[in-house]
């Protein structure tokens, strides 16, 4: 699951009412600055009953009562993403951001390696990944992409052409943006992209739902307005179409900049500190007197606020765009990460917006909330096969119990009876009997992520890693903290200090994944996340789902090494339960991406059994430079072209005869074979020390150790194939 489901929107006015606009389609409707055309169609259908109208720009705005004051409540539905700029001859899209200025610094890099969709002409999303460098393949390379500029981002659909890429639909212009990790946090808030512009446009759903009994006299129009990260355009057209004589503007708030270019002595508010009320430090009396009468609401309701000097929206135009009404305001929630995939904003500041809006509009009858929140409604519904079980079950390396208990009930009820589980917690299958060659095939279920070393002071995790990657891979993005008690709550992976600073670079080389990281749970306190049933030790993983691509494609976090894991799956359910005449033994081992823990617990016991294998199959991911960021100097093994002998890596040369008897037996039996170079380590290097040889096998995989990596299934299928072919007569 990429959200936690089920999540409640407590947002402060008692029981919950059934909200406007269903927090399931807000997640899944994409609306790039510009191409809003699905949010915007879906916002006009909820408010039908409301007469709404739309324009050709997209804003779709409802207008109630007559005469004076009209007031204009606004807010954008756009967010930034991308646009198909390329197609390239191999099949990858190339991209160009829209705003066409970033963001913030970090924008474009905390998109390499991250799930995305691409929206057709037709509407349908379609699956894909922006492409990500594989950390085993850089070590020693020469400028290599730095992943921190559009001009590297590549767009990866599964398609092996750009044939294909059309044949699925896929056009130039078409827009692509994150896939949604939302996630509630500590119980209070939420995180994920865009869930701020969401929150503001459930916010005016239900003001105009509560309209009928607003006692406010004159005309009141609610507006949700398109294109405003490209130039304020939507805000633009519904300022010069409505002449309001006041306005209020729910979004986003940009604290005012000194003119010197000094640096500000405002602080940005953080979450829980109120309300946050905008003007320019320059506003005129009428736009002061409009500040002071919302305080005295707010004041009124007993709902804190905090005014800052901010810089208007933005309005871009070649010739003078639209005035903003004297009596102007803006009002916003407190952000933390702005526009990044863990943009976080407090549940309660955003009933507490709801409620001044209320009373701004002199309703009397308050609502009930917004119901369920933003990451709520999602769920499966489908029979799941070994591959999408094992990649959706959470199991850093020492937390490897529930993947055990996938691959248990997916052998074959026969095979169950036989498995033991040994000191390392390594699930251990013997078929045969006690004859020569002894035979292991070893795969490895944990996955990386990290582990709660600390808990701070103030109620943020201090984290370790469990494994190797690119911190942009994972910090920056929502997490789950898996606890104890075999349930998880959400989190976000704090981003470097300065992140938001322009000039930043991020931290790179071979320690930065070292360096101590802090997750943040939504609580102020050491107790208040001990309330969580956050303990030291529990783990905490990046949000992942199995997701098909074009083709036989598809797209999950830790096919490392849940690949592995399903083909010996596969490969001994195809053998059944005996194997007369042979002394085979399958092996799913933990913590390998720590060290090889696992496998070399299994080894040194075997040697003291006086059981050392002969010969030692580790099964593992063949890191691919089958991809448009990798030098295809080595590691060149193409997806989709069969299973791949492991020939040499950063632990293992296989000797050449076995390499060709590998290869030689894989074409007797028409199953697809490909060898090379690549780099890692893997779990056969254990058993060099007891006189075992290590014939490694594996599958290409593009963009090792990230959200992004990708597979060919055919590519498990011939790998599960030569396993038991192998398991059967090597």
């Amino acid at each position: 699951m990429a959200v936690i489901a089920g999540s409640l929107l407590r947002w402060g006015h008692g029981a919950c009412a059934q909200a406007l606009f269903d927090p399931a389609e807000l997640r899944t409707n994409l609306s790039v600055s510009g191409y809003e055309q699905e949010l915007a169609a879906q916002i006009a259908q909820q408010l039908g009953k409301y007469s709404p109208k739309k324009d050709n720009l997209g804003d779709v705005y409802v207008t109630v009562g007559s005469g004076a004051p009209h007031r204009l409540i606004v807010t954008p539905v756009d967010e930034p993403g991308y646009v198909v700029s390329e197609i390239t001859v191999e099949g990858y899209l190339r991209v160009q951001r829209l705003p066409q200025g970033a963001p913030n610094p970090v924008f474009d890099t905390l998109h390499f390696a991250q799930p995305v969709w691409v929206v057709t002409r037709s509407g349908k999303k379609l699956n894909g990944v922006f492409a990500g460098l594989s950390v085993h393949l850089q070590p020693g390379r020469q400028n290599a992409p730095k992943m921190n500029h559009q001009d590297e981002l590549y767009v990866d659909i599964g398609a092996k052409s750009a044939e294909e890429v059309r044949a699925a639909g896929v056009n130039l212009l078409d827009p692509i943006g994150l896939q949604r990790s939302w996630a509630p946090i500590g119980g209070n808030g939420e995180a994920g992209p865009a869930v701020v512009d969401r929150l503001d446009i459930r916010t005016l759903g239900q003001l105009l739902e509560e309209m009928k009994d607003s006692k406010a006299k004159g005309t009141t129009t609610i507006a949700f307005v398109t294109q405003q990260w490209t130039g304020g355009r939507g805000l633009n057209r519904i300022l010069t179409e409505t002449h309001p004589d006041e306005m209020i503007y729910v979004g986003r708030i940009r604290l005012e900049q000194p003119a010197d270019g000094k640096t500000a002595n405002q602080v940005e508010p953080k979450p829980g500190a109120g309300i946050v009320v905008g003007s320019p430090a320059s506003t005129t009396e009428p736009g002061k007197h409009f500040v002071g009468e919302l305080q005295a609401l707010a004041d009124k309701k007993g709902i804190l606020t905090q005014i800052v000097a901010a810089t208007p929206p933005r309005i871009a135009s070649y010739v003078k765009g639209a005035a903003f009404p004297e009596r102007f305001v803006e009002l916003g929630v407190p952000t933390l990460w702005p526009a990044t995939p863990a943009e976080y904003a407090l549940w309660r500041d955003a009933g507490e917006l709801q409620k001044l809006l209320e009373a701004y509009l002199e309703i009397s009858k308050l609502s009930g909330g917004l119901g369920a929140g933003l990451g709520a409604g999602l769920g499966g519904g489908h029979e799941e096969g070994s591959l999408e079980a094992l990649v959706t079950s959470y199991g850093a390396s020492g937390h490897e119990g529930a993947v055990r208990r996938v691959v248990l009930n997916r052998l074959d009820a026969r095979l169950q009876k036989k498995v033991t589980t040994d000191a390392a917690g390594n699930l251990v299958l013997h078929l045969g009997d006690e004859k020569t060659p002894r035979l292991v095939f070893i795969a490895h279920m944990d996955e990386i992520g990290y582990e709660v070393k600390k808990i701070e002071d103030d109620g943020r995790l201090q984290v370790e890693v469990l494994g190797g990657g690119f911190t942009q891979y994972f910090l920056g993005h929502v997490v789950l903290v898996h606890k104890k008690d075999g349930n998880s709550v959400g989190g976000v992976l704090e981003l470097p200090e300065g992140w938001d600073k322009p000039g930043f670079e991020w931290p790179s080389g071979p320690k930065a994944m070292d360096e101590p990281a802090h997750v943040y749970v939504g609580a102020k306190s050491r107790a208040e996340t001990e309330k969580l049933g956050i303990q030291v030790g529990d783990f905490v993983t990046i949000p992942k789902e199995y997701r098909p691509l074009l083709g036989t494609r598809a797209n999950a976090r830790s096919f490392d090494d849940r690949v592995g894991c399903a083909a010996l799956i596969a490969a001994v359910n195809a053998i059944g339960p005996e194997l007369p005449g042979r002394d085979v033994k399958f092996v799913w081992s933990t913590e390998e991406e720590v060290g090889l823990k696992g496998a070399a617990a299994f080894a040194e016991q075997a040697a003291k059994e006086g059981r050392v294998p002969d010969f030692v199959f580790a099964i593992d991911t063949f890191v691919s430079s089958d991809s448009p960021l990798e030098s295809k100097r080595f590691a060149d093994a193409k997806l989709g072209d069969g299973f791949v002998v492991r020939a040499v890596d950063n632990s293992n040369i296989v000797p050449l005869n076995y390499l060709d008897r590998v290869v030689a037996t894989a074409k007797e039996n028409a199953i697809p074979v490909q060898y090379g170079v690549t780099g890692g380590g893997n779990d056969g290097a254990v058993f060099f020390r007891y006189g075992s040889v290590d014939v490694a096998l594996g599958w290409p995989l593009r963009y090792s150790h990230s959200p992004a990596e990708v597979i060919d299934t055919k590519d498990l299928d011939a790998l599960g194939k030569i396993i038991a072919v192998l398991a059967k007569n090597w």
